[in-house]
């Protein structure tokens, strides 16, 4: 049986940071890339690649990703659901901001917050964490608020807008899927694998459907941005997180995802020289005030 916990303790906390502060500069690392490499090239790049880097991992520790265990049905429908994620993420890229994407990306912890009390009783949410989870999103509302505002990118940036949505529903149901079916009691490889393979070839078949140019020669920065999404984010981020799934609440720990779009706008202050607003301080504090409401131990 999986040695499930039932509240989120240290080490738990530190690993989701870690992984919030990483996908805060994915966003940034795959627009950076997307003027050499096509959207959907770029997508199939770092799943076939993470999928490579897991079975190498695998073999190494002597972890069994090909053996049967009732797990087949469960991994193809969560390959899916990552594929069509991905291809709604890199597509959407092209119409909107890197900013506005991630914000719509996190619509994600409600849809496993609706979803898992219909698999997991013990993971129903009381009011008080049903409150922690609104602040949490409210601030994360208010730290964008100011984009929401500006003139608008272009006449399709709704597409891209829509896409964003699809892609967090898509994310919220690829989390359900995993602990809703056999998966959950596999191992955080196998769960990864499964959806780096059948999304790398699901991928693959759309890129050439599209007629995507293949890319040419690239620069240090494509290069670099495509080896942090294939090696730091694809592989070694998701394998913690599906590790953290396997083995604490997905309600709560998903409720940590609302940090990385506070990373995605603090990096831009460090990285791109934007202004600290007001408003970013106020965001930071209201997420951090929803965490702690949707994590206290009950009476």
């Amino acid at each position: 049986m999986t040695d499930r916990k039932l509240h989120v303790d240290g080490v738990a906390i530190a690993l989701l940071v870690l992984c919030c502060f990483i996908w805060g500069l994915n966003q940034v690392a795959a627009k950076a890339a997307m003027a050499e490499i096509a959207p959907l090239w770029q997508a199939t790049a770092r799943t076939a690649g993470g999928a490579v880097l897991v079975w190498v991992w695998s073999r190494s520790r002597g972890i069994a990703i090909f053996h049967r265990d009732a797990t087949l049905h469960g991994g193809l429908l969560a390959g899916v659901l990552f594929a069509a994620e991905f291809f709604c993420i890199f597509v959407g890229l092209q119409f909107t901001s890197a900013s506005r994407m991630v914000v719509f990306l996190y619509i994600s912890p409600f849809v496993v917050a609706l979803g898992m009390p219909l698999i997991s009783r013990s993971e129903r949410l009381r009011p008080l964490q049903i409150g922690g989870l609104a602040l949490a999103f409210a601030g994360v509302a208010v730290a964008f608020s100011e984009g929401f505002w500006r003139p608008a990118i272009g006449p399709d940036q709704w597409k891209g807008d829509s896409l964003g949505v699809a892609a967090g529903a898509l994310w919220g149901a690829t989390t359900l899927a995993v602990r809703g079916s056999a998966l959950t009691h596999a191992s955080a490889e196998k769960t990864l694998f499964y959806q780096l393979a059948v999304s790398a070839f699901l991928l693959l078949g759309a890129a050439i459907a599209a007629g995507s140019p293949l890319p040419g020669e690239l620069s240090a920065l494509a290069w670099s941005s495509l080896a942090f999404q294939v090696v730091v984010v694809t592989f070694a981020s998701y394998l913690l997180w599906f590790w953290l799934m396997r083995h604490y609440p997905a309600t709560r720990i998903a409720s940590f995802t609302m940090l990385t779009p506070m990373f995605g706008m603090a990096l831009g202050v460090v990285l791109l020289h934007e202004p600290l607003t007001g408003r970013l301080l106020l965001a930071l504090a209201a997420v951090a005030g929803g965490i702690f409401f949707v994590n206290r131990k009950p009476r």
